[in-house]
């Protein structure tokens, strides 16, 4: 199997609704399978946010009815910020609006400052709440048409929902991601259809997928049944000068991309890219912070992904 290469984008740090859309359909264009965004209320860094943040399940509502093939997620959603018959309610529809183009990255927030900053609540212990999330989403969506969902747990109480709306897609993708040695784990295999791992070291990208397909195996899945990914951030350039300027753009340093990224030359990214596959990832999401340099998209779908294939 190719390695799939997904696009992701950070819209709290400076983008408006057509700039995201002008990525997503670029995205949706040169042949990349999905687009996913964060779910994040304030920028970070020195970056002043201008114009201000945008809601991520807002935005691919509108992305739903503006492209046809591309896959649309999150990378990921808070817990914190929503109550999770909302959710399933609001991720449903996109998932009609779109089709069934659909998939839902959950996890436990944890941006202290962009819940101060919009009075929203962030308890010291998050985990509990989003197991609790994952139950009551997954739950909501698989309660056939006609019969009611329950659910009682420490963070929240359902009774007697009728389930509804239900997604287009017989099942709504779930990423499950974090670092813990125990509970994630445990919680990527009984929830999960893909496992993330978000800015990882790259040395510790195999060993971890060691440990979630431990996980898979003692609660009786197959090992195979998840999708193993990772997201880094990408700057790629044709010749060394074009990879400077892009890290340049995006503030970053060209020997800490070159560390931590999918970063370098066209040859060197082709490299990182392939060693990941051989450490068993099977799909990356290729974090693009200039969203106003659309050629850098189109560079990696030319010169990079008919290497990996």
């Amino acid at each position: 199997m190719t390695l799939d290469l997904r696009i992701f984008v950070e819209p709290q740090q400076g983008a408006t609704y057509d700039d995201q859309l002008a990525v997503a359909q670029a995205t949706e264009r040169l042949g990349f399978s999905a687009f996913f965004r964060s779910d994040h209320y304030l920028a970070m860094g020195d970056r002043d946010g201008l114009p201000g943040p945008t809601d991520s399940w807002i935005t691919l509502a509108g992305l739903a009815r503006e492209t046809s093939t591309v896959r649309l997620g999150t990378l990921v959603s808070s817990a914190t910020f929503r109550h999770p018959g909302v959710l399933a309610i609001q991720v449903a529809q996109v998932d009609q609006m779109s089709g069934g183009r659909v998939e839902l990255g959950l996890g436990t927030g944890w941006f202290a400052a962009e819940h101060a900053a919009y009075g929203i609540p962030f308890p010291d212990k998050r985990f509990g709440i989003l197991e609790e999330q994952l139950a009551v989403v997954t739950g909501l969506w698989g309660t056939p048409v006609g019969e009611t969902f329950s659910f009682s747990g420490e963070h929240y109480q359902i009774t007697d929902s009728p389930a509804l709306p239900k997604p287009a897609q017989s099942k709504i993708p779930v990423l499950v991601g974090g670092g813990g040695p125990r509970r994630t784990p445990a919680l990527a295999a009984r929830y999960g259809d893909e496992y993330n791992q978000s800015f990882p070291e790259i040395s510790e990208v195999g060993p971890r997928i060691k440990v979630i397909e431990k996980a898979l195996s003692d609660a009786g899945r197959d090992p195979g049944s998840i999708v193993q990914s990772v997201a880094l951030v990408a700057a790629v350039g044709t010749d060394e000068a074009e990879f400077t300027r892009r890290a340049a753009a995006i503030g970053r340093e060209p020997a800490e991309l070159r560390e931590h990224g999918i970063a370098g030359t066209v040859t060197e990214v082709v490299d990182r890219l392939k060693a990941l596959e051989a450490d068993g990832v099977q799909r990356v999401y290729l974090q693009v912070l200039d969203l106003a340099d659309l050629d850098h998209l189109d560079l990696v779908a030319r010169e990079v992904r008919p290497q990996l294939g």
